[in-house]
């Protein structure tokens, strides 16, 4: 089955009734949306609904269900983006987004579920309305504290957890988890039920009490110390239960009062990660007076245990209601300047090791890094483009050529004409930023515009004199000449720059990326000899120190050398090498190159099936980065001729049966 639902990582306890009405529902309504207040499951009830479509019922959405989290988005600005991603569109193109993903989901029928969406409820019913008007296909499953009021919604209120026996069975489960003797005490039984009738069977508040039992306290201390802080709450307010928001408030307050001093200072501070965050981020950005590095480990630690964190892997998040209720505190603290300060000083550090790293064997761990931590390095630079405009340039420099790889091609552009925009003074930040526009604009077949950007990275960095900023913008104009046909111009672009300042390949990324070039340029120009000469000597070095986005590239020549040599199985094999790279890279773009070449190998030695198999995939994986096939102009000539020859061996109908199956296929039919 296509698609990607998260995984459940703690057991889920009823619902019963309400996932068979949502079985009935999703069959039959193409809008869905789960409201109730936060903390009441809606989430956890999408989550379980979305996997019973898919495992039992995978007929009625054939193209897959696909989860779009928005909790983790500040403003719409990224909402196109984000539910893009979702459903595996890399839209590399210059369209209106809107159109590319309609076009995209143009006759498939699958589920979309977007998941927290009261924050951006008016931009989110203005995306599924147009979506769902433009593609029959489509249903969509959305969660949020408020309806969308969308004319074709359907709203269905989530209820807490009836306090008796489920919420009962969850309170049950999540102690057991910590401490399976604590329910078997004297009088434990009647005080879970207290312990869930007193919190109305809401489970995002059933959880942090059941997260307060331990060794030294029972669950009948807990329920004693939760209704001493009711009646207090009802003599003080006035409290009339239920009143579920404030129930839930209660709970997550009260858990804040059992944390001891440094475990509420460490709440408020990670508040300022809006995504996921790691155990390194964290002591990186938390420690400080009076938490060093090692209580802050510690701490993240005690603050899963009570429910307050969640646990996901290596990585770490708050639920938004958690969330919100810290960073409260730290704005009381007084440090909310101060830490988003902080968290922008780490996430720029983050992305220079990460761009130093390029050439070498930590590249495919950047490149998991710079992907997860994408939320916090996008707020990052949203501060930094209004508070400190030349570092906002820089640290969206930085991110291009992770970005562009990694699918994000419209977003990178959009980061660096905002940074740009903004009173950037001349300098490398301003230069790389520039020269980091123009390699999207050029990715994305807009040459005049690249070329005017480049002429003008190439003077801003003739200006400042710094040696990567000549490399970064020397690279631009290369990567533009090739695309555009002038192979000499490209050759002699990057040889003059080289040869200005002689070192080693790997010395820089931009350099490395200029070496790449010339040996694009002279296999363009039909110099193979020296092409392949070249090739394979910084193909070994590549491989001598773990480097992959280089060496898959330089596979891609080789592979198109072969072929132009007449060895078929060199130029598969080459291919193949590059496509289980750009497979690791999740890099759509190169992996469309990729298969075209290796089509054109298998039709030059006569696997034609295959062949036509191969090239239905690559138009699959070229939809998806929203562009007609492209490339280099040779390898536009190698697709025609290598097309040409499949479809005249096998005539038009097998020809066509063969491509739509690879066109179909989940899976690279590459072997």
């Amino acid at each position: 089955m296509k698609g990607f639902i998260p995984q459940e990582t703690t057991g889920f306890v009823g619902r019963g009734p309400e996932l068979a009405r949502l079985d009935g529902l999703l069959a039959s309504r193409r809008l869905l949306t789960l409201t109730g207040a936060g903390g009441v499951g809606k989430t956890r009830l999408a989550q379980r609904a979305a996997t019973r479509m898919a495992t039992y019922a995978p007929e009625l959405f054939p193209d897959g269900v696909w989860w779009a989290d928005l909790a983790t988005l500040d403003g719409d600005d990224l909402l196109l983006a984000t539910v893009s991603d979702a459903v595996d569109l890399s839209d590399h193109s210059p369209r209106m987004p809107v159109d590319a993903l309609c076009e995209w989901l143009d006759g498939k029928r699958l589920l979309l579920v977007l998941d927290s969406c009261e924050h951006l409820v008016d931009p989110v019913a203005r995306l599924v309305g147009e979506v769902l008007a433009k593609v029959p296909g489509l249903s969509v499953l959305a969660t949020s504290r408020r309806p969308l009021e969308c004319a074709a919604e359907q709203v269905i209120e989530v209820a807490p957890l009836p306090a008796g026996p489920d919420a009962l069975e969850l309170f049950t489960q999540r102690v057991a988890d910590q401490d399976p003797h604590a329910l078997s005490a004297e009088g434990a039984a009647e005080a879970a039920e207290s312990i869930c009738r007193r919190l109305e069977g809401i489970p995002l508040a059933v959880e942090l009490a059941a997260a307060q039992v331990g060794p030294t306290v029972s669950v009948a201390d807990v329920a004693a110390r939760l209704g001493s802080r009711f009646d207090v709450l009802a003599r003080r307010t006035g409290f009339v239960w239920p009143r579920r928001h404030l129930t839930l408030r209660t709970a997550i307050g009260w858990s804040h009062e059992l944390c001891d001093p440094p475990e509420r200072l460490l709440w408020a501070r990670l508040t300022v990660f809006r995504g996921s965050f790691d155990l390194a981020s964290a002591r990186a950005v938390t420690a400080g007076a009076p938490l060093d590095a090692d209580a802050v480990a510690a701490g993240v630690e005690r603050l899963v245990a009570q429910s307050v964190v969640r646990r996901d892997g290596e990585r770490y998040r708050m639920l938004d209601t958690i969330r919100e209720y810290g960073r409260e505190w730290l704005r009381e603290l007084g440090e909310e300047e101060s830490l988003t300060a902080r968290h922008a000083d780490h996430f720029v550090a983050l992305a220079r090791w990460a761009e130093h790293s390029w050439p070498g064997s930590d590249q495919i761990h950047c490149y998991r890094i710079v992907e997860d931590a994408h939320t916090d390095l996008r707020t990052a630079l949203d501060h930094l483009s209004g508070d400190d405009p030349e570092r906002g340039a820089e640290l969206a420099g930085l991110l291009v050529f992770f970005w562009t790889c990694c699918g994000r091609l419209k977003e990178a552009r959009a980061a660096l004409e905002g940074a740009l925009a903004g009173p950037v003074p001349p300098g490398p930040a301003r230069t790389r930023a520039l020269a980091g526009l123009g390699v999207t604009l050029t990715l994305q077949g807009e040459y005049d515009e690249a070329l005017r950007v480049s002429d003008e990275a190439v003077r801003a960095a003739d200006a400042d004199g710094d040696k990567e900023g000549v490399f970064g913008a020397a690279y631009l104009a290369g990567l533009l000449a090739l695309l555009t046909g002038r192979g000499e111009d490209a050759r002699r672009t990057v040889r003059d720059v080289l040869a200005a300042a002689p070192g080693f390949a790997f010395d820089s990324p931009a350099r490395l990326r200029c070496h790449l070039v010339e040996i694009f340029a002279h296999t363009g120009l039909g110099d193979l000899d020296r092409a392949r000469r070249d090739a394979i000597e910084l193909r070994a070095h590549c491989e001598e120190i773990g480097e992959r986005w280089t060496r898959s590239y330089l596979d891609y020549q080789l592979s198109l050398i072969a072929l132009f040599q007449g060895h078929p199985d060199e130029a598969a094999d080459r291919a193949r090498a590059m496509l289980d790279a750009k497979r690791q890279l999740g890099d759509a773009f190169g992996t469309a190159l990729g298969l075209d070449v290796l089509a054109a190998a298998l039709a030059a030695d006569g696997s034609v099936e295959h062949a036509a198999r191969v090239y239905g995939h690559g138009e699959a994986v070229w939809r998806s980065v929203g562009h007609p096939q492209r490339g280099t102009p040779e390898l536009r000539a190698v697709r025609e001729e290598y097309e040409r020859t499949a479809r005249g061996a096998l005539g038009d109908t097998r020809y066509a049966r063969a491509y739509a199956s690879g066109a179909a296929s989940p899976t690279m039919p590459v072997s």
